[in-house]
């Protein structure tokens, strides 16, 4: 199943997202994401999940690897929907004991799993387009601004990169102590959930030290090169906007634009 966790992954490619400007893809990225939960209609869920359907297409990637981006979540999903299903009340449209599904928990239920489809999706389509050193660089020049009232802009861009990459590394490592503990009898599939919480505890313990090893490693290596944070700091490739950008970002605000009106006339 780790091998399932896509997060933080980058998937080269030539595509018209792999050619947008980091900055774009963010910005445009969290309006969609906003735009996605004023979808309140049929046709405007039919809209989001055209447009992103779109986006996959252009960017060229693997449906499969789309695919995996949800497949470990799908636990998170189903939760969601059946905590609306069965606690919305409204018209009844089956009932068993203290049990009862209505028409609203059911429509409600749709649209709240929908949603985090679309957001997974069109979230993984940032990371799986965009390199780790790009998303840096174009988090900080968004934050930049914010450096005015003392926000660190270099600092956080850092730190979050930092950690949206160790994702896969720390799943490999995490991979490779259940098969080594595995094969010392160690059993993390069967039994109940307390016995298998239990036996989580000697996987934990090296992977929290494998952890803050590798963190000493990456500081001590910055130090190393004189790491100073990004006071006089220059870029090989500096960021530019183009007409991939222009383009990518109107279709945004047009899709925005468009489900706010369904959601206001709604």
């Amino acid at each position: 199943m780790l091998q399932n966790i896509t997060i933080g992954q980058y998937f080269p490619g030539t595509s018209f997202l792999h050619k947008m400007d980091p900055r774009a893809k963010i910005v445009g990225t969290t309006l969609f994401i906003v735009a996605i939960f004023l979808a309140n209609t049929a046709i405007a869920y039919g809209l989001v999940a055209a447009f992103t359907l779109l986006c996959m297409g252009i960017s060229r990637l693997p449906l499969r690897l789309l695919w995996t981006s949800i497949k470990p979540l799908w636990i998170i999903i189903v939760f969601t929907m059946g905590i609306h299903v069965f606690t919305t009340p409204g018209t009844v449209v089956w009932e068993y004991s203290w049990i009862h599904i209505t028409y609203e928990g059911l429509s409600m239920g749709f649209q709240m799993g929908a949603r985090l489809v679309f957001l997974i999706l069109f979230s993984s389509l940032l990371t799986y387009t965009t390199s780790p050193i790009r998303l840096t660089d174009g988090i900080e020049h968004l934050l930049t601004p914010f450096k005015r009232i003392g926000v660190p802009a270099h600092e956080l861009a850092m730190m979050m990169t930092i950690a949206l990459r160790f994702i896969p590394t720390l799943l490999d490592e995490t991979d490779r102590i259940m098969k080594a503990q595995s094969a010392r009898g160690a059993d993390f599939v069967t039994g109940s959930i307390v016995k298998r919480a239990k036996n989580m505890v000697p996987l934990l313990v090296p992977l929290f030290i494998s952890a803050f090893r590798r963190a000493d490693e990456l500081a001590t290596a910055m130090e190393a090169r004189c790491y100073r944070g990004g006071v006089n700091r220059t870029r090989m490739k500096e960021l530019s906007i183009t007409s991939y950008d222009y383009i990518g970002v109107g279709a945004v605000v047009v899709i925005t634009i468009i489900l706010a009106v369904l959601w206001w006339l709604s």
